[in-house]
């Protein structure tokens, strides 16, 4: 499991990638944050034409059910995936 300082190292590294990731793989990123920081989804899916909102909250949505640690250690272990760590 990762710790605490491991995923705040890992959300840094995350914002200087040499390379941007995909829109899937920001959208992943995405929902493991949140899912590490606020746990399960805790508003209502957003409507309308909002589509990127849209795509965040269902990113997020996505990651239900994971403990706090199990979302921590994943956005950790994809960070060193993408920056070859």
């Amino acid at each position: 499991m990762a710790t605490q300082a491991e995923f705040e190292e890992a959300v840094e590294r995350s914002k200087a990638l040499a390379a941007r990731p995909s829109n899937d793989v920001l959208l992943q990123l995405y929902g493991l944050y949140k899912q590490a920081t606020d746990g399960d989804v805790n508003t209502p899916r957003p409507g309308g034409f909002d589509f990127k909102s849209i795509a965040k909250w269902d990113a997020w949505k996505g990651q239900e059910g994971k403990s706090s640690e199990e979302a921590r250690t994943a956005y950790v272990q994809l960070v060193n995936d993408l920056s070859g760590k």
